[in-house]
């Protein structure tokens, strides 16, 4: 709108030169009023043109009245009158944190909440959201660009509190961390949409519980891992004792066969055995025999 109220103050220009009795402002009027029509109809083209760029849309206002149709991305034509806001529709993220400029706040942002046991927990906590594009011109009207502070932020931290109040400290911080983010996830999720956003992630990125209650658990950390070590002890001891036990059963049915297996004949027949292998090997020896007892072998 700039070019057009150049060239309107230049065709005025150019108008009262025309009327002036000096010849050369008369000479001179026409081109000011030639200049002053191509700003105005450059204005108004620039006016007509609005650029929208990715991953936003434009929400239409004309004299302070929001329009329910939105502008995609790229060049749209509109009204030379409309002004255009532009919405951000990209996934976006809100951090609530307890470290040095990391969320959106500076300082110390974590949300402190009481558990059912009375402890007092800090949370970070996470939020990924976007606007529903069809929404846009609803958020401009009701809430406006400050959708963050107004809705995001206060949403998040109050269900949050709200949802803490039943689970105790230890249970917040392990066996049930999950459950208590599904049940913020879906009070969050029914609110956001009502007003216009979608939730797409609900993270709980630390848990900072009470020194009390973390020296509790690690002392109930080291007695189960202490514990689990001596039933393995345990369990070994068991293990070679059962092998032992197989193994002194095996030696003792071994003798039993032994005793009651072998006969004089059978050790005599082995002893030939033992005694023709003797003989037909290539080594040398002297073999002396009385035919009664065992043969003397004198090995060369």
């Amino acid at each position: 709108m700039g070019l057009v109220i150049l060239g309107l103050v230049l065709l005025g220009v150019g108008y009262a030169f025309s009327n002036s009795p000096s010849l050369n402002a008369a000479k001179t009027a026409r081109p000011i009023r030639f200049a002053a029509l191509i700003a105005i109809a450059l204005g108004v083209l620039t006016a007509c043109i609005k650029q929208i760029d990715a991953g936003e849309v434009g929400v239409q206002k004309l004299f302070g009245r929001v329009e329910d149709n939105i502008l995609e991305s790229g060049l749209n034509l509109v009204n030379p009158f409309v002004t255009v806001t532009d919405v951000n529709v990209r996934t976006q993220n809100y951090t609530m944190s307890g470290l040095k400029d990391e969320g959106k706040k500076i300082g110390d942002d974590a949300i402190r909440v009481l558990t059912s046991d009375g402890l007092e927990v800090a949370l970070d906590l996470t939020v990924l959201y976007h606007v529903n594009k069809p929404d846009a011109p609803r958020i401009v009207r009701e809430i406006g660009a400050e959708y963050e502070e107004v809705i995001v932020r206060p949403i998040t931290r109050t269900k949050i509190r709200d949802n803490a109040v039943a689970y105790a400290a230890v249970e917040l911080y392990s066996a049930k961390r999950e459950e208590f983010q599904a049940h913020i996830f879906k009070d969050i999720e029914g609110i956001f949409k009502q007003r216009g956003l979608i939730l797409e992630l609900l993270l709980i990125r630390n848990i900072t519980l009470p020194n009390s209650v973390k020296e509790a658990i690690e002392e109930k950390i080291n007695a189960e891992q202490a514990s689990q070590k001596m039933q393995y002890v345990l369990l070994k001891e068991k293990q070679e004792a059962d092998r032992k036990r197989v193994e002194a059963q095996g030696i003792a049915d071994y003798q039993k066969i032994l005793s009651t297996g072998l006969s004089d004949k059978l050790l005599q027949y082995e002893q030939i055995k033992a005694q023709k292998e003797i003989a037909t090997s290539s080594n040398a020896k002297v073999i002396i025999m009385n035919g009664k007892s065992a043969p003397v072998i004198i090995g060369q």
